[in-house]
C-alpha cells in the first residue's frame, strides 16, 4: 500500500509539474502563428503544424508496432504450445 501511495504521489507531482509548461509553450507557439501568418508567412505556421503532426503520431505508431510484434510473437508461442501437447 506504501508503495502505491508512493507512486500515485510523483504521477501527480509530475502532472501537476509539467501542466504549466504545456500551456506556456501552448500560448507562446499561438503568439508565433498568429504574428507569422498576419504578416503573411505561411511556411512557419505550416512547419508548426506538420510537427504538431509528427508529435501527435509517433506515440501512436510506436504502439502499434510494439503491438503487432508482440501479438505476432504470442501467436507464436500458442503455436509451439500446441504442437507440443499434440507430440
Amino acid at each position: 500500500m506504501k508503495t502505491f501511495k508512493k507512486l500515485l504521489f510523483l504521477f501527480v507531482f509530475f502532472y501537476l509539474s509539467t501542466v504549466s509548461g504545456v500551456l506556456a509553450q501552448c500560448a507562446m507557439c499561438r503568439s508565433t502563428l498568429e504574428n507569422n501568418v498576419s504578416n503573411g508567412e505561411i511556411g512557419i505556421a505550416a512547419g508548426i503544424n506538420f510537427g504538431i503532426m509528427y508529435l501527435f503520431v509517433t506515440p501512436y505508431l510506436v504502439i502499434g508496432v510494439i503491438a503487432y510484434f508482440w501479438y505476432k510473437n504470442s501467436k507464436k508461442n500458442v503455436e509451439k504450445i500446441k504442437r507440443a501437447s499434440y507430440s
